[in-house]
């Protein structure tokens, strides 16, 4: 029998459990190096600040250059309610003291302190709003974090921080044998390590409280841009707001068409229906590309509109005519000029009588007649007695008979039933084409209310249309029905000073939920600041970002943006002459 040798050890008693990791060992840094002036983790550099003084006088939002700071930054803001009677009490020792002071000053002949004097009164107005129970007292700590990847990198990173805050009268001091506890002050913790903190009344809290949101974020929509902020992705579905409306303005250059085209290509991939009114053929490549209907808009152009048309669609209880009487009303007041109070009785009797000549009258039933044409029109105002008729009928002649026959004398042969329809009114003079603009957008918007569907209405150069106060009405109210209609309007413009010259202009605004602004130029970047209502921070981005990048607002919410497509989207939407001449050659 086999006895066991007790000196060897079974391999049960070798197979000792490896340690388990836990999430601490997983998280935590492999070194950490904590020094006077800064901590290192890792391969990251850190510097922590503290501010130690505020300025006397502040705005809303003020410490917005802080926190749009062009680089990442880690900020910590610790608030301590106090006790109101423990304040008081203070402050009353405080004001004694200070009294005292200028009283020595004065009895010793001596210049009283000015710091003193302002301190006195700042105190006193405190301590009388603190008894009336208008303000409340708080303790508040605002602590930066500079992070960078080399000592270098923070070296300079912290003193661009420096100077930043000393722009807006802070005075911030480095966190110097504390930077351990500075670090983990700024860390999403809630911990505040260093306790340095300033007294701060109500109102003046809440001017530290940074109101622009950083995300611009939804679960459905298009991609309009990146957020510079974070590089997060701007999607949004502009439908989803009140209105569907935008405006955007930017300087020649800065990438407005290149935007506008861009979200007319995706929003096209979602479903909604494209139609646009494109001045200078920038939209002919991309209208070719997802086989659109391109129509350019010319007085020897083949494509005709008939201003006189009616949307054909049967509405019981709805009298289109007297609605298109009016619509036809402003278009005439721009192609005759200014009207007075007899020449406008008789255009309204003229095109009344017009229409009755074709069999169309107040009836419903009788209002998908084929309309009359402009020289209907012409004929009527010869017909009738008066010399003010005469008169028009004369101003009217030139596109009846004249040089500018052809533009408007013949039925409408245009089918908005394609998904991307572009009118190109290039060819025009300048002196026609906000006639002609007028004249496609009030035949695009009687087709658009008779049938509903998702649509958007891009209007590029709209400076033309604000020149004259009925085609800016006309414009205004497409603006504020477009809803109704299922209907999003784009207008665009670079010629600002022409577009909010006038209260119409703002009106477009007022009514457009997404408002858009590249780089500017300095000549407009005050009217823009008046209007948005834009931080000095904002006007600063807007006159030196680069093409294609600026702000979106979208209701209440704004970020900054970078707009980017993909190399396919690039080549479709581009307008830059290098790469349109380098891939005709190549």
């Amino acid at each position: 029998m086999k006895l066991p040798n007790p000196f060897k050890k079974s391999e049960a008693q070798f197979d000792t459990p490896a340690p388990q990791l836990t999430l601490e060992d997983v998280l935590a840094p492999a070194e950490i190096e904590i020094d006077f002036s800064h901590l290192r983790v890792d391969g990251r550099y850190f510097r922590t600040y503290f501010v130690s003084n505020y300025p006397r006088f502040v705005e809303p939002n003020w410490l917005e250059p802080l926190i749009s700071f062009d680089h990442s930054l880690l900020i910590s803001m610790f608030i301590y309610p106090s006790q109101s009677q423990g304040v008081l009490d203070e402050l009353k020792r405080k004001v004694a003291e200070m009294e005292a002071t200028i009283q020595t000053d004065l009895d010793r002949n001596r210049p009283i302190d000015p710091a003193v004097e302002v301190a006195l009164e700042d105190a006193r107005t405190l301590q009388e709003q603190l008894v009336r129970g208008v303000e409340r007292f708080y303790q508040f700590g605002l602590y930066i974090a500079v992070p960078a990847k080399s000592l270098e990198e923070l070296h300079n990173t912290s003193k661009l921080v420096e100077s930043t805050l000393a722009s807006l009268s802070i005075t911030a001091r480095q966190t110097t044998l504390q930077m351990e506890d500075g670090f983990k002050s700024t860390l999403p913790q809630g911990i505040d390590l260093l306790n340095l903190n300033h007294n701060m009344d109500t109102t003046s809290l809440a001017t530290t409280f940074p109101f622009a949101s950083s995300e611009l974020t939804a679960n459905e929509g298009i991609m309009y841009g990146i957020n510079e902020h974070n590089d997060s992705l701007i999607l949004f579905d502009r439908f989803s707001l009140e209105n569907a409306n935008s405006v955007i303005f930017a300087k020649a250059g800065a990438g407005k068409s290149y935007l506008v085209k861009l979200e007319a290509l995706r929003s096209l991939m979602f479903g909604a229906e494209i139609i646009v009114i494109d001045p200078e053929q920038e939209y002919l490549p991309l209208s070719q590309a997802v086989g659109g209907e391109y129509i350019n808009f010319s007085a020897s152009s083949p494509v005709k509109i008939n201003p006189f048309d009616m949307s054909g669609e049967l509405n019981p209880g709805e009298n289109e005519l007297g609605r298109k009487i009016l619509s036809l009303t402003s278009f005439l007041k721009i192609v005759l000029g200014n009207l007075n109070a007899q020449e406008a009785a008789i255009l309204d009797r003229s095109l009344k009588q017009t229409y009755q000549l074709k069999g169309i009258t107040d009836d419903p039933k009788t209002q998908n007649k084929i309309p009359p044409l402009m020289e209907d029109l012409y004929k009527v105002l010869i017909g009738m007695e008066e010399a003010a008729a005469a008169e028009l009928a004369a101003r009217l002649e030139k596109f009846i008979k004249g040089s500018l026959t052809g533009i408007f004398s013949a039925q409408s042969n245009i089918d908005l039933s394609n998904s991307f329809t572009v009118f190109s009114v290039r060819d025009l003079p300048d002196q026609l084409r906000p006639l002609a603009i007028h004249m496609i957008l009030d035949y695009v918007w009687t087709k658009i209310r008779g049938k509903l569907k998702r649509r958007i209405l891009i209007v590029d150069e709209a400076w033309y249309l604000m020149r004259t106060q009925d085609s800016a009405d006309f414009l205004v109210d497409i603006a504020k029905r477009a809803r109704k209609y299922y209907l999003g309007l784009t207008t665009i413009t670079q010629d600002i000073e022409d577009f909010l010259a006038t209260e119409r202009g703002k009106e477009i605004i007022s009514n457009s939920s997404i408002q858009i602004l590249l780089k500017q130029a300095p000549a407009s970047i005050d009217l823009l600041a008046h209007v948005f209502n834009l931080s000095e921070g904002e006007q600063r981005l807007l006159m030196s970002e680069g093409v294609g990048e600026g702000i979106f607002f979208a209701g209440n919410t704004h970020v900054a943006m970078r707009v980017v497509a993909s190399p396919q989207e690039h080549q479709l939407i581009t307008t830059n002459p290098q790469e349109i001449l380098a891939r005709q050659n190549g």
